[in-house]
């Protein structure tokens, strides 16, 4: 019988994710990395919900705020229409999942916990940083509800533009805001060959509560 193919010296190397660590200050270091190698956004995680039945669902969205600045005990902040089907799972069952997966670092993020909803002057003021196309764009979509037509909202895309191009800016609608998760667990995982990953789990059980980590097997 052959003996198994010796190890090379990154599959022997111990975990270079630092136990004790700053969760928030490990995903700032991940995240500028991703930032610099990502061909394109970088800020795109998949989030999960849930239905108040546990139907889960997941779709992509773009992170538009995170660290300890979001609210106290750290976040990690999306923006959405809470009309749409994440946003009834989310008025249903206030917990969600993140996932970021950087192929250029082979490495990704998962984070989960309790979600809040921002306040409206938060919502407003990054409505009204989204270009004047994306502002009409949110605001004549119905989103998730059958279109019969794509003309449909074509058409409200123009009304609207012609409505409010001489402000310049659209009144931010009343079902447009965002949410941030407050995490209680994070796990950071590097990919490497032959499948002998390296991963660690951050937890805590309060926002703001001490974190404690732990190595997982891949």
């Amino acid at each position: 019988m052959s003996s198994p193919p010796p190890l090379d010296d990154a599959q022997l190397a111990d975990s270079v994710i630092p136990a004790g660590a700053d969760p928030f200050a490990l995903f700032d270091e991940w995240f500028a990395a991703a930032q610099a190698s990502e061909p394109n956004d970088a800020n795109a995680m998949a989030l999960a919900t849930a239905t108040a039945g546990a139907a889960p669902a997941v779709r992509m969205v773009l992170l538009k705020g995170h660290g300890r600045e979001e609210i106290p005990g750290g976040g990690f902040t999306f923006f959405t229409n809470a009309e749409s089907r994440k946003g009834q799972h989310i008025r249903a069952n206030m917990q969600a999942a993140l996932l970021f997966h950087w192929k250029s670092l082979r490495r990704q993020i998962r984070i989960e916990g309790p979600l809040t909803e921002v306040s409206p002057e938060r919502a407003d003021t990054y409505f009204h940083s989204r270009p004047y196309k994306s502002q009409v764009g949110s605001a004549a979509s119905d989103q998730s509800r059958p279109l019969p037509v794509r003309q449909a909202y074509l058409d409200r895309v123009q009304e609207i533009w012609a409505a409010h191009e001489a402000q310049g800016m659209v009144p931010r609608p009343a079902h447009w805001t965002g949410f941030t998760l407050s995490p209680r667990r994070i796990e950071f995982w590097i990919d490497r060959d032959n499948r002998l990953h390296d991963r660690r789990e951050f937890l805590r059980d309060s926002a703001g509560g001490p974190w404690s980590d732990t190595l997982l097997y891949p």
